[in-house]
């Protein structure tokens, strides 16, 4: 599948150029911001602020269906290097427990009552 470059507006600050850049290399969106912060500062201001414009007009929006993927469906990246996004493997680990956890408790009510004696009155009824 290939990646495409779109503004992230849901995480970005301004028109989320910055944001979609990180998105698109896999990184940090702090460290996108102050690439652009310091390349400002250091005189190649006016390209910069030029740049930005051009890609709050040429870059699309991501699709709203893109975002909801990504919110609905969690991906664990692990971060190998400061500069890439994603979360340390312990970080991931204790998340990835917590959500097992949480996904047995629901398997076991679900058991208790399937296994119970409610269970098989309601399927009766049910039937009726």
């Amino acid at each position: 599948m290939s990646k495409i470059l779109y503004r992230d507006t849901k995480n970005g600050k301004l028109g989320g150029v910055c944001a979609g850049i990180a998105e698109y290399f896999g990184m940090e969106i702090w460290l996108v911001r102050i690439l652009a912060v310091s390349a400002f500062l250091l005189g190649v201001g006016f390209f910069v602020t030029l740049a930005y414009i051009a890609a709050c007009l040429i870059l699309d929006k991501m699709p709203e269906e893109r975002t909801q993927q990504q919110t609905t469906y969690k991906e664990h990246n692990v971060k190998q290097k400061p500069w890439q996004a994603g979360q340390p493997a312990e970080q991931i680990l204790r998340n990835v427990e917590s959500e097992l956890n949480g996904m047995e408790g629901n398997l076991r009510k679900m058991e208790a009552y399937v296994t119970s004696s409610a269970f098989n009155v309601d399927r009766e009824f049910k039937n009726l």
